[in-house]
């Protein structure tokens, strides 16, 4: 059976991220440094992942909490670790709940071509 898996990045290119603090609320400077990336780009996944989503208080500050900041480390991983597209870890995300793994269009011809060679082993 092929590996339908995304391939893993080297992992040790990837700082090593500092423990999260028992806090209630976290700036988003704070998650930054916490999950080792740019402001920018947690403001940017906030429009690509429906999971992720702030508070926002006065000013339009973003609070937040320490599920958000799980669910960053997540994405981080999906993406950077495990080599994941944003559309890719966005399906990964919505299906993690389901039992089914995720499926693609790749992973239907490679299961179609399994059963092709299964049916030559046979015969």
């Amino acid at each position: 059976m092929l590996n339908s898996k995304p391939k893993p990045k080297n992992k040790s290119k990837l700082p090593e991220l500092p423990a999260i603090p028992e806090k209630i609320y976290f700036t988003i400077g704070e998650v930054a440094k916490l999950c080792a990336l740019a402001p920018h780009v947690l403001r940017y996944w906030e429009q690509e992942f429906t999971q992720l989503s702030p508070s926002k208080r006065r000013g339009n500050r973003r609070y937040y909490q320490r599920k958000d900041v799980l669910m960053v480390r997540h994405i981080r991983s999906l993406l950077y670790e495990q080599g994941f597209t944003i559309e890719g870890a966005r399906l990964q995300l919505a299906n993690e709940g389901k039992s089914t793994p995720v499926s693609t269009p790749v992973q239907h011809i490679v299961e179609a071509l399994e059963k092709v060679l299964a049916g030559l082993a046979v015969a």
